[in-house]
């Protein structure tokens, strides 16, 4: 992998773990997120990431799959559980390079994955766009549909009064589909708008943030009085009754 040069690195001064175990690939991969403006902490393996993360939490999450003890799924499930840091992006590198690996990474709540090997510029655009997603200023409004809140400038969903925990990507492809309710999206209307990056996420991915989505708002996932399937077509948001 080459090495990236930046320009400009007086916008980027936030902190970001990575967690792989080969040396090689850490060194490098530390050295152009340094000279693209990051901050950076470097893990070889999964076990003391959370515990150091909840005293000093980084504004993403770079994780290999195949770490010693444990996994890089395993890891970001427990990332996805942890009170403080459920929101935090995280960001999988793999050499698996498997549709089937790319989804069960999306499932444990992953925000992204990037196979290698990789270009150092692809790594900071990647990088760059998932941390974009995040608000740059507060807006001040709610959706309430039903049983269900969406809280827009703390990024907080309540179904009944109780908060459920969501992703960054979730709460972004809920607040649109809200937003649009009653409009029918297919998978790649749906990538253009909320990732923007749609050549790096394929549209199964969406089915399965959208099921994601319905076991934490919906009574029966089964049964989703939200978030409709349209068979062969795409989905839509409805108020729910």
């Amino acid at each position: 992998m080459e090495s990236f040069e930046s320009a400009d690195k007086s916008h980027y001064s936030d902190l970001i773990y990575v967690v792989e175990d080969d040396p090689d690939v850490s060194h490098l991969i530390e050295h152009n997120l340094r000279t693209a403006g990051y901050d950076v902490s470097t893990f070889y393996s999964g076990a003391p990431v959370v515990p150091t993360a909840a005293r000093r939490q980084p504004a993403l999450f770079l994780l290999d799959i195949m770490l010693p003890g444990i996994s890089g799924f395993d890891l970001c499930r427990q990332i996805r559980q942890h009170e403080q840091l459920s929101k935090t992006p995280v960001i999988f590198l793999s050499a698996k390079t498997q549709e089937p690996d790319r989804l069960q990474a999306f499932d444990v709540g992953g925000d992204g994955y990037i196979t290698k090997p990789f270009s150092p510029r692809e790594l900071i655009a990647r990088i760059r766009n998932v941390l974009r997603v995040l608000p740059e200023t507060p807006m001040h409004e709610t959706i309430e549909l039903g049983d269900l809140e969406i809280d827009i400038a703390s990024m907080t969903v309540r179904v009944g009064g109780k908060a459920v925990p969501t992703t960054v990507r979730e709460f972004r492809l809920l607040e649109y589909l809200a937003r649009h309710r009653g409009r029918v999206f297919t998978r790649d209307q749906l990538l253009d708008a909320v990732w923007k990056e749609g050549s790096f996420v394929t549209p199964r991915s969406i089915d399965v943030f959208v099921r994601r989505l319905r076991e934490k708002i919906e009574r029966d996932p089964r049964h989703p009085r939200y978030l409709k399937t349209l068979r062969g077509i795409g989905y839509r948001f409805e108020a729910g009754r």
